[in-house]
């Protein structure tokens, strides 16, 4: 799968695309993939701050859980409440499936991030 070029990536394997303010985050592909089957997702209120690099929730599959972590610091603006009954829709499009929405306190920390070529170069070591 092809990575979108306008999203920026983590090395915990979460992406972020940015609109104005806003960062909209999810789980890559590649994430979604070593996961298997989500069953669960266990995400933050509205309201709530995260700190980049910081847990924010968590993702479970039938085989493991995962921590999910923050590419920026923020307040969550937004959750996909969609996730509470269709958590495996990460699964089937992980790079349009959302987990939460964030207020930017600092837009500068996209600027660094890995880029969609850096994550791919990334991922192929960790294979």
């Amino acid at each position: 799968m092809a990575y979108p070029t306008n999203y920026r990536y983590t090395k915990e394997h979460e992406w972020i695309s940015v609109e104005g303010k806003i960062g909209t985050i999810g789980i890559t592909d590649y994430a979604q993939n070593s996961l298997g089957d989500i069953v669960y997702v266990d995400a933050p209120k509205v309201g709530d701050a995260v700190t980049a690099n910081a847990t924010f929730g968590s993702v479970e599959s039938v085989k493991a859980v995962s921590d999910l972590f923050s590419p920026i610091s923020g307040t969550v603006t937004e959750v996909n409440e969609s996730l509470k009954t269709e958590p495996d829709k990460i699964n089937s499009a992980p790079h349009e499936t959302w987990i939460i929405k964030v207020e930017l306190s600092d837009p500068a920390q996209f600027d660094g991030l890995l880029d969609a070529a850096a994550y791919e170069a990334f991922i192929a070591e960790e294979q």
